[in-house]
């Protein structure tokens, strides 16, 4: 299929990848131009080119894929002057794997159909590891028939594509995901920080309660990077306090509670303020082990 992917930061590099991997002509476009030359240089084997603006990468493609930095990015890439929507073919599918507010994706959902295009909110899980291996996890927003069409594309860069619901339920559904994952690295972190303090083996001690109740893929993947002090890969505290911004501005519209995510979202400000925000989210340990 012809298929054009805007924004190729440390995600969409590796997804575009996949996607030209697979034998579909992509078209590229990234905000820095160095970096789509770059990505061209790499998969330009497999047919993948670059474009100058969104309107060109997407014109005359059946579906356009992006993930970008946040909901204003997005409103560029897609609607404004040198936007993707500007251009396309009536029928086109619009992919937004960009971690955004429902209310964008309800936006742009509501813009695309006015001329006659498809949009479908899909935030993903699993980080740059997942991207790289193309075992992404997805959760979806909008019209049925939209989804069933773009899902076997998106299986290029996914082991799970899932239809949440309407317009903005996949945003919504990211939301819980970055909910879950915020407690689950402080308890794993306040665990890890407690044990070290007791005396304990924490390598032995994750390993043995890794195979009981207390087991995750944080507790596997990120427990013992943080008993190592490693936290420069993975996924940002910049990016994790954005995403966790999203989710307290959407509870205070739909009355939920969230105070465990309130004091983690301060937990990570204090981070950034260490001079942090480029390290992994699991660097929460970092407050603990320097209180």
């Amino acid at each position: 299929m012809r298929i054009a992917f805007l924004g190729l930061g440390v995600m969409g590099y590796p997804m575009a990848g996949h996607l030209a991997s697979r034998g579909h002509e992509v078209t590229v476009y990234n905000r820095t131009a160095a970096k789509a030359a770059r990505w061209v240089e790499a998969f330009g084997v497999h047919g993948g080119k670059s474009a100058a603006t969104p309107t060109l990468a997407a014109k005359d493609c059946e579906i356009v894929c992006a993930c970008v930095g946040n909901d204003d990015d997005l409103r560029a890439v897609m609607t404004g002057p040198d936007g993707a929507f500007q251009q396309a073919t009536p029928g086109t599918i619009f992919v937004d794997h960009t971690t955004a507010s429902a209310n964008v994706a309800r936006e742009l959902y509501a813009a695309a159909r006015e001329r006659g295009l498809n949009f479908i909110d899909a935030p993903v899980s699993g980080g740059e590891l997942g991207a790289q291996n193309g075992t992404l996890t997805i959760m979806c927003g909008g019209d049925v028939d939209a989804f069933q069409r773009a899902e076997p594309v998106i299986a290029a860069y996914a082991r799970a594509t899932t239809r949440i619901g309407e317009s903005g339920a996949g945003q919504l559904a990211k939301m819980v995901n970055q909910i879950s994952v915020a407690g689950l690295l402080q308890a794993l972190a306040e665990a890890i920080a407690f044990g070290e303090r007791a005396g304990l083996d924490m390598a032995l001690v994750l390993d043995v309660i890794g195979k009981g109740a207390a087991s995750s893929w944080q507790l596997e993947n990120r427990g013992p990077t943080m008993i190592e002090n490693k936290f420069d890969f993975g996924f940002a505290v910049d990016w994790m306090r954005k995403d966790l911004g999203l989710c307290l501005e959407e509870a205070r519209r739909n009355g939920a509670t969230l105070p465990v995510t309130s004091l983690v979202d301060q937990f990570y400000a204090d981070l950034q303020q260490m001079g942090g925000a480029r390290d992994d989210t699991s660097s929460l340990i970092r407050r603990l082990r320097h209180p």
